[in-house]
């Protein structure tokens, strides 16, 4: 990646960032209440949750609706003084939609 892509660097971040939430294990209700504190393990490693392990095709469907989420932005600012604006959200998205076409690399 060119070192000065700032459109290719916030989509791919946030991106990442999407994927990383998908990988979460989802918090139980005895979590929410504080229940299972006196049951939680102790020690070195204790506080790590096994996540979850996205399909490729998990992470291609994570991709295509990052990209889609921009082209709709991008598509619902319509006022002139937006299109910078809209041409950055334009170019995060083919940036993604690239990684999807097998084109981009990793």
């Amino acid at each position: 990646m060119r070192a000065r892509d700032k459109a290719a660097v916030s989509a791919l971040r946030a991106t990442l960032a999407a994927l990383d939430n998908a990988e979460a294990v989802p918090v139980g209700e005895a979590e929410l209440r504080g229940l299972a504190f006196e049951q939680s393990p102790v020690g070195a490693g204790a506080t790590e949750a096994a996540r979850r392990e996205l399909s490729e095709c998990g992470v291609a469907d994570i991709v295509r609706a990052e990209a889609a989420e921009r082209l709709q932005a991008a598509a619902q600012l319509t006022v002139p003084a937006h299109a910078d604006r809209v041409a950055r959200l334009r170019a995060e998205a083919a940036v993604l939609l690239r990684f999807l076409d097998g084109h981009g690399t990793p």
